[in-house]
């Protein structure tokens, strides 16, 4: 599977502006590996968190807790937090070591392990499968224990695409925030069905 997606992002890759990151991160690939069962979904919709002086990012005022520790880490490193006492939700870190700045992946296009998604997600619905940052995160066996992990490393990891596709790109305000609620920071593929959200106004 990981010489059909392609290789692995550097850690250059994400050492840039985050919404520049967050635009050329539509058509990777997020592969997990847990238990050494693989499973993998296309991006088609993210969200920038674009530092500390973005009111609804987690580093908000350079405010760095133990929760939002690995936030400050190098770029190219993996963000888990738990949300709503229920839900996982991942981000990619950005920029340089020490800035709070990550995009948060909201939905993915299931590509392998199929099944394993369906029995994680309990449900035959593959549309219900990473439409949703908690959702991809369940389907995808990300948890808390993911967090300050290398997404080049050997349980998750992001690949560029072996053949890149033009990707029809739609910009929006982010979902679920109560600050900063009309920043154009959610980033999607136009008319992709494994949307969190469909726009009718896209």
């Amino acid at each position: 599977m990981r010489h059909a997606l392609g290789q692995p992002l550097r850690p250059r890759f994400y050492a840039r502006d985050t919404q520049r990151v967050a635009r050329d991160l539509l058509g990777c690939v997020v592969e997990t590996r847990v238990r050494g069962v693989p499973t993998a979904g296309r991006i088609v919709e993210v969200e920038a968190y674009v530092g500390p002086h973005d009111p609804a990012a987690h580093g908000y005022g350079w405010r760095k807790t133990a929760r939002n520790a690995w936030l400050f880490g190098p770029p190219g490193t993996c963000y888990v937090y738990f949300i709503y006492g229920n839900h996982w939700c991942v981000n990619v870190v950005t920029e340089r070591d020490g800035y709070p700045s990550a995009v948060l992946l909201r939905a993915l296009e299931p590509l392998a392990g199929l099944d394993v998604m369906k029995r994680r997600r309990r449900t035959g619905d593959p549309r219900l499968w990473c439409s949703g940052p908690g959702r991809l995160c369940e389907a995808l066996g990300i948890t808390g224990r993911f967090n300050g992990e290398s997404l080049a490393g050997p349980r998750i990891r992001v690949l560029r695409p072996a053949r890149r596709q033009p990707v029809r790109m739609a910009v929006g305000p982010r979902i679920g925030i109560t600050r900063a609620v009309d920043w154009p920071l959610r980033f999607y593929v136009r008319g992709s069905p494994w949307l969190s959200r469909q726009d009718r106004t896209a």
